[in-house]
């Protein structure tokens, strides 16, 4: 919620969005970005003469967003393009994701930190194996909240019929994926019917527009309600005149709140201690909460380095060498059983190599597969991870950021897999 200091406090939505090629995910983002208001005059400008370099009769909103060359030229997304706009309520950004199979990667990783999805959905053609892709994707990711926009509305004369067909067929796919919170919007992103303005051509539709739900839909509580988890990233040891034993553990609040006076528990040596100062910059606090960016001091002198990770004493994470995981495999070069990855989670790092592929997932019929053991990129598959050492961890359902981790191929810093821990 705004605070007194007003702008800079309101609170952050992200928010991705998804739809098979023509759906309209880009002209959708220009047309919030348009009519909220969020472009400056020189964009706009830039926009009009690109639209009427291309030939368009009309000012194409989708140029906002394809910012690549290629993208422009084909008239499709093969990138994730991040925008940022604001309301007096709430401020946003937006990951406008691929919708071609060969991009599953781009739109697992612009997706990956949403609160919330926008899936596109033509009203002439209805749910195809895309919508159902992309759906899987969102599940996958843990997103809270759903939006399955209905656009093109205006090429179905507006039709409440079409509508409620969709949204039936929708149900299914929601239930059979255990969709947290699902809601249908009837939209046309060129026209701006319930876009940001309440479209007076479908008076039976008597629910909020995109940008009026989007503004109200609560943010994930449960970063702060979920156990804490600390990973520590520098241990900061000053030595100076002003503060010769000055000791503490810098780091990012991945989930939880801490309190000075708390009884906490140092991972992985498991050594018990006490919080006796907690410190945001210059400033000192009682207390802090995710996703702050703060410094721990303790009572005792204890062994804490990165990737260590501090706990509170009465919920600890999970902690072993197997692992299982969904990946999605990010690179050309195959996912090989066997083959040593540097296995990245939260500031840890550790050498682990995948000992069995259990099935891969057909993403556009929700079916796994047991018979195909070759992952190549853009694949999803569920696997078992061993690592050299063992990791504090919890479930990727229960905390996106401890319940995540990365393949990076040995002797380089590329990243080609992300990992999404099941158990």
């Amino acid at each position: 919620m705004a605070s007194s200091n007003g702008y800079l406090d309101m609170e952050l939505l992200r928010f991705t969005t998804a739809g098979s090629v023509d759906d309209g995910k880009s002209t959708l983002i220009g047309r919030l970005l348009y009519d909220s208001k969020s472009i400056f005059e020189d964009q706009l400008k830039a926009v009009e003469a690109a639209s009427e370099r291309l030939g368009n009769a009309e000012v194409n909103l989708a140029l906002l967003t394809d910012g690549l060359r290629a993208e422009r030229e084909q008239g499709i997304t093969i990138d994730v393009a991040y925008r940022y706009f604001a309301t007096p309520k709430r401020k946003f950004i937006i990951a406008d994701t691929p919708g071609h199979i060969e991009y599953t990667r781009n739109m697992v990783t612009g997706a990956s930190t949403a609160d919330a999805a926008i899936i596109l959905v033509d009203a002439r053609n209805g749910i195809i194996e895309q919508t159902k892709r992309h759906s899987y994707i969102a599940s996958l990711l843990n997103i809270e909240h759903i939006v399955v926009a209905i656009n093109k509305m205006d090429l179905v004369d507006f039709s409440k019929e079409v509508y409620d067909n969709i949204i039936n067929e929708y149900a299914k796919i929601s239930e059979k994926l255990e969709l947290k919170n699902v809601y249908y919007i009837p939209i046309s992103a060129l026209k701006g019917d319930n876009v940001v303005n309440v479209s007076q051509n479908m008076p039976w539709y008597t629910g909020k527009p995109i940008l009026g739900l989007l503004e109200s839909i609560p943010l994930r509580e449960g970063v702060t309600e979920c156990p804490f988890r600390f990973p520590v990233q520098y241990v900061v040891r000053p030595q100076t005149a002003e503060w010769p034993d000055y000791r503490a553990y810098a780091g990012r609040i991945a989930s939880g709140t801490i309190k000075v006076g708390d009884k906490v528990i140092v991972l992985p040596s498991h050594t018990e201690s006490v919080v006796t100062r907690i410190d945001e910059g210059t400033k000192q606090l009682n207390e802090a909460f995710a996703p702050q960016s703060i410094s721990i001091s303790l009572a005792d002198d204890v062994d804490v380095s990165r990737g260590s990770q501090i706990v509170k004493s009465n919920d600890l994470p999970n902690e072993g060498q197997q692992i299982e995981i969904l990946v999605c495999w990010l690179n050309h070069r195959p996912l090989q059983l066997r083959q040593k990855y540097i296995i990245r989670h939260t500031t840890e790092e550790a050498q682990g190599f995948v000992t069995a592929i259990d099935y891969k997932v057909n993403i556009n019929t929700l079916e796994n597969i047991y018979d195909d053991a070759a992952i190549n990129m853009n694949d999803i598959a569920k696997v078992t991870l061993k690592v050299s050492k063992p990791l504090s961890y919890d479930l990727y359902k229960n905390n996106r950021i401890t319940g995540s981790l990365i393949f990076i191929a040995e002797g380089t810093n590329e990243t080609v897999g992300a990992g999404m821990i099941v158990k």
